[in-house]
């Protein structure tokens, strides 16, 4: 059965005492934290409850004008670009929860998190592109945010854009690179995203592999889990677990985001008036946006995601040319492949999906297994008095990838209750991956047998599921990739 995993109780202080805001520092991304509170807010909107509600969270959000004096910018495109910027606020967290889930260090008053939420004009499609907190930018001529006095254009890292010059440079620095013209502007601070997934009765996710992390005290087992908010940061903050470093980390949040909005769109949770009301608390406190995003926006929104699916969701990294671009005076920065970034860009621009077509395929989708179907060996025993149920799985299991023997045999001992994989314990994994194939099937141990697996089938098979090894994500990876939601949540 699936791991039911939920973190530890968390008991908040009667009373917040804000703390002084320390020094900047750069801190790990936390986008999809951020991305998170985004989705929410749209969710909320979407459960229809009412306009005066919508309207008390509008009046609660502070707001920035981060297009102030803009000139030049780009031309409008089709659909909606909203900016998503986040900063540290863990300041906000209990120190009991900070000692739980390894959130120690010092807050700061730094974005780390940009990236770009397209919403297609149709409202039928979101498309969320994430930009490295390192990347190498060329910041605009710009005021000093302190003396007033003038500063030149020059390189930076794109998270030095908000303490340079705050929301507003941040946008203008992003139009220059993107080309895009940004509708609306959200910052938000990642401590509502605890709150947001506990409200929701926690998220969802799943692995084939376990996953470790000494520096966030993530300790999940391979298989399903059901997180909550303490837990679901630990696993969208972690970089330890695998030698992708911030791309694996950039994955597994996408997977999270999918499944929390899945999650959120398909319980029905948020059509309960109370549960709408602590959703709602939840999401508020550490969230500022333009003026532009207001009621009537978020209304609107909301109503056209009604009819989001897993696979109306799609995300990306901007396509990255050189991780370790040296600039002197910056040190090691994040260049981007500036053909394939124009080219992501301009689809974004003509409101067009950046995921590749996929054939429509019958059936339920592939399970991921930690070991290639081709690389697992199989012989193949009729267990019944039916002939042909042999040759049938034979067939069925060679066509999903396995390398059977082409020879089913009958078993020595027939008829047998159901379906067994019998395995040398030294290659359990295989095991594993040829029984999640064959769904109810027993798996029992056989020392000795030596690295080809044998299943005796039984009259409780009926077909074989397809299987796929999940593809570990690749440190230097060029090559764009594209994870739509239904890719991602658990099924």
């Amino acid at each position: 059965m699936p791991t039911q995993t939920r973190s530890p109780a968390r008991r908040q202080p009667a009373r917040r005492t804000p703390s002084r805001r320390p020094p900047v520092r750069w801190k790990r991304p936390r986008w999809a934290t951020r991305t998170a509170t985004l989705l929410s807010v749209g969710v909320l909107a979407a459960a229809g409850i009412g306009h005066a509600v919508i309207a008390g969270l509008d009046e609660s959000i502070p707001r920035v004008d981060p297009f102030k004096d803009m000139k030049n910018r780009p031309a409008a495109g089709h659909g909606m670009n909203l900016l998503l910027v986040g900063t540290d606020g863990r300041e906000k967290i209990s120190a009991e929860d900070r000692r739980a889930y390894h959130l120690g260090g010092t807050a700061c008053h730094c974005t780390d998190t940009i990236m770009i939420v397209h919403l297609s004009a149709d409202r039928d499609r979101a498309t969320v592109v994430s930009l490295p907190r390192d990347s190498y930018a060329e910041v605009p001529e710009h005021a000093d945010p302190t003396t007033g006095a003038r500063r030149e254009a020059g390189p930076l890292r794109l998270n030095a854009a908000y303490a340079e010059g705050g929301p507003n440079l941040t946008v203008r620095t992003v139009e220059s690179m993107t080309h895009l013209k940004i509708d609306h502007y959200l910052e938000v601070d990642f401590v509502s995203f605890m709150k947001t997934v506990d409200v929701l009765g926690g998220v969802r996710i799943c692995t084939t592999q376990p996953l470790k992390d000494s520096y966030t005290g993530l300790d999940l087992a391979a298989g399903s889990h059901l997180l909550g908010g303490g837990q679901a940061l630990q696993y969208v903050r972690s970089r330890h677990v695998d030698g992708a470093s911030d791309l694996g980390r950039m994955q597994r949040q996408q997977r999270f985001l999918a499944s929390l909005f899945d999650r959120a769109t398909s319980s029905g949770v948020l059509l309960n008036p109370m549960k709408f009301r602590d959703v709602t608390g939840a999401v508020l406190g550490s969230v500022r946006a333009d003026r532009g995003l207001g009621t009537d926006e978020l209304l609107r929104l909301g109503r056209a995601m009604r009819n989001f699916s897993p696979r109306s969701s799609e995300f990306t990294t901007v396509p990255i040319g050189e991780m370790t671009f040296q600039v002197k005076g910056l040190g090691s920065t994040v260049k981007w492949d500036e053909a394939k970034a124009r080219e992501l860009f301009r689809a974004l621009r003509d409101d067009k999906p950046i995921a590749p077509r996929r054939p429509t395929r019958k059936g339920p989708s592939a399970v991921s297994v930690d070991v290639p179907p081709d690389q697992i060996r199989v012989q193949v025993e009729n267990g019944t008095t039916t002939d042909g149920l042999g040759k049938r799985m034979d067939d069925g299991l060679a066509a999903t990838g396995f390398r059977t023997t082409r020879q089913p045999t009958a078993a020595t001992d027939h008829p047998v209750p159901h379906t067994v994989v019998l395995y040398d314990p030294r290659w359990d994994r295989s095991a594993k991956a040829l029984a999640a194939a064959l769904p109810g099937s027993e798996l029992r141990a056989a020392p000795g047998q030596g690295p080809t697996l044998k299943v005796i089938a039984g009259p409780d098979f009926k077909e074989v599921r397809r299987v796929k090894a999940a593809e570990p994500p690749k440190p230097q990876e060029s090559e764009q990739t594209v994870l739509t939601g239904d890719e991602a949540v658990c099924r």
